[in-house]
């Protein structure tokens, strides 16, 4: 690990749920944060192709409280089709409706966080769209303090959950950070308590590895005209077969999709301090 590109935030808020994905209906919050919502988190302060996170360690300045939250949630999910529908002919649709006594309305039950902190720490890594030297670690260094430090952000951090806002600012030090904010807080002791197998990511680390990015409207006319070349000398039935299966599969980015796959690791809360380096907690093809 290169320790010169590690960066810390703290971060902050009323309320947080990180959702255990074995509760299949109502949310069951783990009781700290997991290290995809804490890359969530990064990536809405700042991201770009050519660079990526990886979660070092999430250090618990405050656990919280848990707090039982009564939500009024839909039964239905709207689909594309319907929503193409509805952008042409809205009379066609039907609307979903929301809200409490609605009939595609319903009540659940939430187990979430209340009054929470963390210090999460983090490498940032350059992918092979990376163009040295104007894309350098020591650019993005700059801008992810800069940006922490004055509160910018893409879009609002949430924690867990994107209606459950966090505020966040820049660290220097982890470990200074943790000792001031426990002084600050009356903290007599640290946390140290195994939590069991937490959720790490949906996407894997090594797939993220690659980078993405959407091709130039001058890309995709490259890559159309060219497949229109190599078509060209096959009979007409076929071309419009091709043509098809070409549509359906059209590159229109960098890379491929990644398949969301799920991992987990076991996770130990020591001094306070969840490790979250997938080089320690992973395997070689994670749990």
């Amino acid at each position: 690990m290169n320790y010169s590109n590690l960066i810390t935030l703290r971060v902050w808020g009323d309320f947080a749920c990180f959702t255990r994905p074995e509760m299949k209906v109502e949310r069951v919050s783990y009781p700290v944060m997991t290290p995809s919502a804490a890359r969530g988190i990064l990536e809405a302060v700042f991201w770009e192709p050519q660079m990526y996170y990886l979660i070092d360690s999430i250090r618990v300045v405050k656990r919280g409280q848990w707090i039982s939250i009564r939500r009024n949630e839909v039964t239905k999910v709207i689909s594309l089709d319907s929503a193409k529908t509805w952008m042409n002919t809205p009379d066609k649709t039907s609307p979903i409706h929301a809200g409490g006594g609605a009939e595609d309305g319903t009540q659940r039950n939430m187990l979430a966080l209340q009054d929470v902190e963390y210090l999460i720490t983090a490498e940032v890594l350059l992918t092979p769209l990376a163009q040295p030297p104007r894309d350098n670690l020591a650019k993005y260094l700059r801008e992810i303090e800069g940006r922490a430090k004055a509160g910018k952000c893409f879009h609002r951090p949430g924690l867990g959950m994107r209606e459950f806002a966090a505020d966040f600012d820049w660290e220097p030090d982890p470990d200074a950070a943790l000792a001031r904010r426990s002084v600050e807080l009356g903290q007599s002791s640290a946390i140290n308590e195994p939590l069991g197998l937490m959720l790490y990511d949906l996407f894997d680390h090594r797939s993220r590895a690659a980078g993405f990015r959407w091709l130039t409207p001058d890309e995709e006319a490259r890559h159309a005209a060219e497949f229109e070349q190599s078509i060209c000398a096959l009979k007409k039935g076929e071309q419009t077969k091709r043509r098809k299966e070409h549509t359906a599969a059209r590159l229109r980015s960098t890379s491929a999709a990644i398949k969301p796959t799920p991992l987990f690791f076991q996770a130990v809360l020591k001094n306070s301090r969840l490790d979250c380096h997938p080089d320690r907690v992973l395997g070689q093809e994670g749990i």
